[in-house]
C-alpha cells in the first residue's frame, strides 16, 4: 500500500514553529507528501524540515517572498522531477511540481485564488485550462496521472457548508465549478467523492477569523484526482480535520502499490 498525503500548510515555517510539522510527519508516515503554500525557499528552513531522514525533497518556490510555493517529500525516489509546467506566468509563482514515479506521474499543484474582487479569476481559469491540457498530454503519452493539491474550488453544494450564500464567491463560481465538471467528463476521478459520494460535512478549509472550524463551516478545496486507469488501485481516500496548524487540513490517498486492485 502506498500512502500519499496532500496538505496546504499555509506557511511551512509557521507550522514548524508551532511544533506541529515534524511530529505530525513522524506519526503520519506518508510515502509521498505534497505540500502547498510553503511560502519559503528551502534554504530558509531548518535542516530537519528541509531534509527529514528517509525522505527525498523537491521544491518549487515563488519569486515573490512569503508567497505560494509547493514541495514534495517522498520515500520513493522519482525517476525525474520537473519544477513547474513550462509556463513562466505560473512557474514564477511556484505553483506545480511534476514527479515521475514510473507507474504514475504525480502533479502537486497550488491553484490560484480568484481573489475577493474576482480580479484573478481570469488568471485562475487560464491556469485551470492549461493544467488540464498538461494532464491530457501525459495521458496521451500513455501515462497514469495523479494530481493533488489545493484546487481552490468546491465542486458541488455538498462540498461546502453554505452553498447558497457563496454563489458569487470565488471558489464556488459557476465557471470554476464547470471546470471540475469538465475534469470529470474527461475521466478524471475525484477520489474522495468516488469513495464517499454522499458524505456531508467533509471539508478541508475553514476561515480562521470566524471560528468556522469549531463549527465545521468549511469548504472542500483540497483533492486527489486520478486518471481512470488508476481507479482500480485506489484503496481509500481520506480527510484529516483533526490535524491542526493550518487553515487547511491534510487529505490522503491510499493506492495499491502493486497495481493488482483491491
Amino acid at each position: 500500500m502506498l500512502k500519499l498525503i496532500s496538505w496546504n500548510v499555509n506557511g511551512l515555517r509557521a507550522v514548524h514553529r508551532k511544533g506541529i510539522f515534524l511530529p505530525w510527519l513522524a506519526e503520519a508516515q506518508p510515502d509521498i507528501l505534497a505540500l502547498q503554500e510553503t511560502k519559503c525557499h528551502p534554504d530558509q528552513l531548518a535542516d530537519e524540515v528541509r531534509q527529514p531522514p528517509g525522505y527525498h525533497t523537491y521544491w518549487a518556490a515563488a519569486e515573490r517572498g512569503g508567497y505560494s510555493g509547493v514541495a514534495i517529500y517522498t520515500r520513493r525516489k522519482p525517476l525525474s522531477v520537473q519544477v513547474g509546467m513550462g509556463c513562466d506566468d505560473y512557474d514564477r509563482e511556484g505553483r506545480a511540481l511534476v514527479a515521475d514515479f514510473g507507474d504514475f506521474v504525480l502533479i502537486n499543484a497550488y491553484f490560484p485564488n480568484g481573489g475577493r474582487d474576482h480580479a484573478r479569476v481570469p488568471f485562475k481559469m487560464q491556469f485551470n485550462a492549461d493544467f488540464l491540457t498538461y494532464c491530457n498530454r501525459l495521458r496521451a503519452d500513455g501515462r497514469s496521472v495523479v494530481f493533488c493539491g489545493d484546487v481552490n474550488t468546491s465542486h458541488r453544494d455538498i462540498d461546502l457548508a453554505r452553498p447558497r450564500q457563496n454563489q458569487h464567491t470565488t471558489g464556488f463560481l459557476p465557471q470554476e465549478r464547470a471546470w471540475i465538471d469538465e475534469l470529470v467528463a474527461q475521466g478524471y476521478i475525484d477520489t474522495f467523492r468516488g469513495r464517499y459520494p454522499e458524505q456531508t460535512g467533509a471539508y478541508t478549509w475553514w476561515a480562521q477569523v470566524t471560528f468556522s472550524r469549531e463549527k465545521n463551516v468549511g469548504w472542500r478545496l483540497d483533492y486527489f484526482f486520478v486518471s481512470p486507469d488508476l481507479w482500480p488501485r485506489v484503496i481509500d481516500a481520506t480527510i484529516h480535520p483533526e490535524v491542526l496548524g493550518s487553515d487547511h487540513c491534510p487529505v490522503g490517498l491510499l493506492l495499491d502499490e502493486d497495481g493488482d486492485g483491491r
